[in-house]
């Protein structure tokens, strides 16, 4: 348990609003192709910023991938750590989130207070 403590004195400042990024180190030798490349998209998301489903397809350079990119999230291994939560649908809602809407709404909500 102890080799967790950095991870979750990390977690309760964010919650607490005293971080905005990770320093934690991250294996995503699970994740290959074009899911890799939307997880690592989702680390440039900064903290209170939004993109669209569509727009991290564009970025990731596959534009008409947009589910793609919802699938991708949805398999996101550490969310928060690697922010999904960022991602809403082109007309600004929410959205799906692994955590419920009201777990990304509260995330959202909480970047931005």
């Amino acid at each position: 348990p102890a080799k967790l403590d950095a991870v979750a004195h990390q977690l309760d400042d964010y919650f607490a609003k005293r971080r905005k990024t990770f320093d934690i180190a991250i294996d995503l030798s699970l994740a290959a192709g074009f899911r890799r490349s939307v997880v690592e998209h989702l680390r440039d998301i900064g903290y209170g910023q939004r993109e669209s489903y569509a727009q991290v397809a564009a970025a990731v350079g596959s534009p008409r991938a947009v589910r793609a990119v919802g699938t991708a999230c949805a398999h996101n291994p550490l969310p928060v750590v690697i922010p999904c939560h960022r991602v809403v649908r082109s007309d600004g809602t929410a959205g799906q989130y692994i955590g419920g809407p009201l777990a990304k709404t509260a995330l959202l909500e909480l970047e931005t207070a």
